[in-house]
C-alpha cells in the first residue's frame, strides 16, 4: 500500500521554514530509516506545495502521524495537509501491479 501526503506552505514559507527545517529533515529521515516514507519534497517553483510518499500496510496511518507530528506542521509553516491512500498499479514497486 502507498499513501500521498500532501502540504500546502504559508506563504512565508521561505522565511520561516529555517527555524524548523533541522528537525523536520530529521523527522523525514527517521521515518526513511522505519522504512515508512520514500521520498519526500517541494513541489514545483513556488514551493507552496510538498509530497512525501509513504509505504507499507499501515502507509496511509504513517502519513497522518507524520503530519500530525512534523514540526512543519505544529509550527505553521503548513497551512494544510491531506493523506490520501494510493493506488499503484505500475512500476516495480506498485502495490497493486496491473499488466497488459
Amino acid at each position: 500500500m502507498h499513501a500521498v501526503l500532501e502540504y500546502t506552505y504559508a506563504d512565508d514559507y521561505l522565511e520561516t521554514r529555517g527555524k524548523y527545517r533541522s528537525d523536520h529533515l530529521k523527522a523525514g529521515w527517521e521515518a526513511v530509516e522505519r522504512g515508512e516514507l520514500l521520498l519526500g519534497g517541494a513541489v514545483g517553483d513556488g514551493p507552496f506545495t510538498g509530497l512525501l510518499i509513504f509505504t507499507g500496510e499501515n502507509a496511509l496511518e504513517a502519513a497522518k502521524a507524520f503530519a500530525a507530528a512534523d514540526p512543519y506542521v505544529t509550527g505553521g509553516v503548513v497551512n494544510s495537509w491531506t493523506a490520501r491512500p494510493w493506488t499503484t498499479v505500475l512500476g516495480e514497486e506498485a502495490a497493486a501491479p496491473v499488466r497488459p
